[in-house]
């Protein structure tokens, strides 16, 4: 007999990167497993360099009940002029050397006040410097960086975990609704909102999913709709697709991910499907 943890991901803003690089945060439209784990993993109170092999075993599905919208957030950093602080003289002698002129003829009260062209932004390339030995960017100007992040808007979706210890899920369940350290969903930005663990039913994933109602939604969806839903399946199972989102370490000097199978179909909710009580939206 197997059981599923069912858990609301619901707030404004998620965002769950899949390639994300500096220059571009992408999103997946559905949440990964990875992050999932990751976040069951902060509710238990681990570090990142402890063992996920028991979290990255359960099952993993989704029904993606409301998809949200796709929201793009345009972000540019540094450029421009910034007053100069004791600091940004003391470990660059390279800033020392251009402000130097304006620092001689100053009278009074007046640190602070002295500007650099084209130096304020995040610095790249850092390395030791010869002369000092202080760490220091390897370019002296510094250039606007812009970047773009993306969000999914007023989505709401049912994840499950399933497993065969249901003592083992409500232990998962109690530390969602009362977690050890901070949880957000994909981003610290996007805390997740109200209830999270929503139960532990009998059944296998593509069982639980039909027998649940969609989440409750501000916009109530079209009668009938039939929601998509990801469902974590053995290796070689007919239509699996293969995705790269199986935690083995989260420890930031050996991070590693492998490959899992799933299966997307579209969940047919059942006419006696149960709905939700004592949800905090």
């Amino acid at each position: 007999m197997t059981h599923v943890l069912l858990v609301r991901l619901a707030a404004p803003l998620q965002s769950w990167g899949a390639v994300s690089r500096f220059s571009r945060r992408d999103t997946h439209s559905r949440p990964t497993k990875s992050a999932v784990v990751g976040l069951c993993a902060a509710a238990l109170g681990r570090d990142r360099t402890d063992p996920v092999d028991d979290l990255a075993e359960l099952f993993f599905g989704v029904r993606a009940d409301h998809p949200g919208t796709p929201v793009r957030d345009y972000h540019s950093v540094g450029a421009g002029t910034y007053p100069l602080r004791p600091r940004d003289v003391i470990t660059d002698h390279r800033r020392a050397a251009a402000v130097s002129a304006g620092l001689e003829a100053a009278t009074g009260d007046s640190f602070g006040h002295h500007e650099l062209a084209d130096w304020y932004g995040a610095p790249k390339k850092i390395a030791a410097d010869p002369v000092s030995g202080a760490l220091v960017s390897g370019k002296l100007s510094r250039t606007a960086l812009i970047t773009e992040r993306w969000y999914l808007s007023d989505a709401a979706f049912l994840v499950g975990l399933q497993h065969e210890d249901q003592g083992w899920l409500g232990e998962i369940a109690h530390a969602l609704e009362h977690p050890k350290r901070l949880l957000w969903l994909g981003r610290k930005s996007c805390p997740p909102s109200g209830t999270l663990a929503v139960g532990v039913l009998s059944g296998t994933l593509a069982e639980v999913f039909a027998a649940q109602q969609l989440l409750p939604n501000p916009d109530p969806p079209a009668s009938g709709r039939r929601p998509w839903a990801w469902v974590q399946t053995p290796a070689g199972a007919p239509g699996a697709a293969p995705v790269n989102d199986q935690p083995v370490s989260f420890d930031p000097a050996r991070r590693l991910h492998t490959t899992r199978w799933e299966t997307r179909t579209r969940v047919t909710i059942a006419p006696t499907a149960a709905g939700w009580k004592d949800l905090i939206l």
